[in-house]
């Protein structure tokens, strides 16, 4: 469950990043609306995907009540999903 869950914070903070630095820009200064569609769609799949993985995981793991909110909040900063996996989850060795 812990891959799963690190997987789909990768993806989650990966697919924000796109849609920040790449679609965003595309349809403010180029007019292309069209690329934050398709990155907004895929980005809201991987959101959602994060949440269960998150809900999972706090369950397996019995996670505190705090340490399960600050996993959701973290997917709402770039990179958020990584740095708390990094900070919260054991190490792999």
């Amino acid at each position: 469950m812990i891959k799963f869950f690190k997987l789909s914070g990768a993806l989650e903070a990966l697919s924000y990043l796109v849609l920040l630095l790449v679609a965003m820009p595309l349809k403010y200064i180029w007019h292309m609306p069209l690329y934050v569609r398709w990155v907004g769609s895929f980005h809201g799949a991987f959101f959602v995907l994060f949440c269960i993985a998150t809900g999972l995981t706090a369950r397996q793991q019995r996670w505190p009540l705090a340490t399960s909110g600050l996993a959701l909040v973290s997917a709402f900063l770039p990179f958020g999903p990584i740095l708390f996996e990094r900070r919260f989850l054991p190490q792999e060795r």
